[in-house]
């Protein structure tokens, strides 16, 4: 693959890079005179018509990269029914919505038709845009080829192919359906591909996709912006240490802390740390794949209009998205892909801003730090002494476990993952239960009773006649002990189910000898 590797020219305006008098005034009027490296360096090559991979730190404008000279290559041209003139892949449906937002506001002096295809929406609303003509198309790369393989869509327009965060998109599992959408969008199409990272495997992948492109790479990949105060902040393993560790860190920020993302690896301690922080009466919200699509739209604008100060989040908010008054980030999970650490603490420090990154780190945890500083090639400083002045408390994951000839501890032995477990944190519902509760539990015999009540009931239902009392056992021994001890099993284990009640079926009422 044949590519020139181009530097941002200095003093530089929008109005030098050629692009048309309609997009300039929509970009004076949102306030932006001058273009960011990366802008620089990659608009007047998109203009041109040439393929272009673009590297560049998180933050600096890479969207506004492609849709500037879009926008201008737009002008001339209309588009047809179900054939859309452009199409951008976007991995997740947060960084879809995020583009169509750049779109409408540079784009508000062009009458362009823009659909968004994205899952969790319906699939009737998308369908009507792309009937009227689509001149943008902006996709999740599953939903798109929903559109296509219900016959809704076709890729043989399609002029301009973007592929955002392309190294994501490659390398978490879309290079299947990347390599079958190239194959439906005309060979002579233009392709523009940004990341912020880009590592040499991913860039051999982009042979196939990329002819003779123009490589614009304003800054070292996988850097970290400048203006970004990097802490690492050791705490105990156990998730209750690591939540006392996060209070203590938003409590010591104290005001300086505008709003924050809290980023956790799973989606699960999202919940969890959500919950443990609105107990503690922390002004936080929650985003995760598996919310519905209207609820994460609604806690993103929620938390962009400055509603919510905390934002509990997994990865999914970690690529692109464009909230320049992020102060702090806070990774309560060092990420497992050193990558992922470069955008997540990118969501802070934006657009010459100043930002604060602080990393909780357990003993566990040292190699993914090591890959973080490898990958970027400097130090993270600790924030207030490193892992080895962290005291191991009793019950310790990383403490040794009883060999099988040592002493047990004096009293009963619990199970493992009991003895270790911490008192679970009540909840305002719990609360509210514990206080509408009794007093003074119910007396043992009014239970016992209702037991040999239910009993009773149930005994002279085997025997056909609900109204007659249970019979009485004789002192005759039983054939088979093991066999009466089996019968008398399955009732206990009766006792603790609820049947059909007075609404038996006849047909079950059928007297059986015993």
């Amino acid at each position: 693959m044949s590519e020139d590797t181009q530097t941002a020219p200095e003093a530089l305006t929008f109005a030098d890079l050629g692009l048309s008098p309609k997009v300039l005034s929509a970009v004076t009027d949102a306030g932006y005179t001058q273009p960011t490296p990366i802008q620089a360096g990659a608009i007047p090559h998109a203009l041109q018509g040439k393929d272009v991979l673009g590297i560049a730190q998180t933050g600096t404008g890479k969207t506004a990269s492609f849709v500037l000279p879009m926008l201008t290559r737009l002008e001339k041209g209309r588009a047809r029914a179900r054939m859309p003139r452009t199409l951008i892949l976007e991995p997740t449906r947060e960084l879809a919505a995020q583009v169509e937002e750049n779109f409408v506001k540079y784009g508000k002096n062009h009458r362009l038709n823009i659909a968004l295809l994205i899952g969790g929406v319906s699939f009737d609303e998308q369908e009507k845009k792309l009937e009227r003509g689509a001149d943008v198309l902006i996709a999740t790369p599953g939903r798109m080829l929903d559109h296509f393989e219900r016959g809704k869509l076709l890729l043989t327009g399609v002029e301009i192919l973007v592929i955002d965060e392309a190294d994501r998109m490659l390398d978490m599992g879309f290079i299947p359906d990347i390599e079958r959408i190239c194959k439906l969008i005309p060979f002579t199409r233009q392709t523009l591909f940004f990341s912020a990272t880009m590592p040499p495997e991913i860039t051999k992948l982009t042979e196939q996709f990329l002819h003779a492109p123009i490589r614009v790479e304003v800054s070292k990949a996988a850097s970290t912006s400048t203006n970004i105060t990097q802490r690492l902040v050791k705490s105990g393993p156990k998730p209750w240490d690591k939540r006392e560790t996060l209070r203590k860190l938003i409590d010591a920020e104290g005001d300086a802390i505008k709003n924050a993302i809290i980023f956790c690896n799973r989606k699960v301690d999202v919940s969890e740390l959500f919950r443990s922080l609105v107990k503690h009466d922390y002004d936080a919200g929650a985003l995760h794949g598996d919310m519905d699509q209207r609820a994460r739209m609604a806690m993103l604008a929620g938390f962009r209009d400055g509603k919510l100060k905390l934002l509990v989040a997994s990865d999914v908010a970690a690529r692109g998205l464009d909230i320049p008054e992020v102060s702090h980030v806070f990774n309560y999970d060092v990420p497992i892909h050193a990558e992922d650490y470069v955008h997540r603490i990118g969501r802070t420090g934006r657009a010459g801003r100043l930002g604060k990154a602080f990393t909780i780190v357990t003993k566990s945890d040292t190699k993914y730090v090591d890959a973080i500083e490898r990958l970027t090639g400097l130090p993270v400083e600790w924030h207030d002494g490193d892992l080895s002045t962290v005291v191991a408390s009793e019950g310790d994951d990383e403490a040794p476990r009883r060999g099988r000839g040592a002493p047990r501890r004096a009293g009963k032995e619990k199970h493992g993952r009991e003895r270790d477990r911490k008192p679970r944190e009540e909840t305002p519902v719990a609360q509210a239960v514990a206080v509408a509760a009794p007093a003074s539990p119910a007396p043992v015999d009014n239970v016992v009773s209702d037991i040999d009540e239910r009993r009773v009931r149930k005994e002279a239902i085997r025997n056909g006649n609900a109204d007659r009392k249970p019979r009485e056992h004789d002192d005759k021994p039983r054939r088979d002990d093991n066999r009466g001890n089996r019968r008398h099993q399955r009732e206990e284990d009766d006792d603790r189910t609820i049947g059909f009640g007075d609404d038996m079926p006849a047909f079950m009422l059928i007297t059986t000898n015993v």
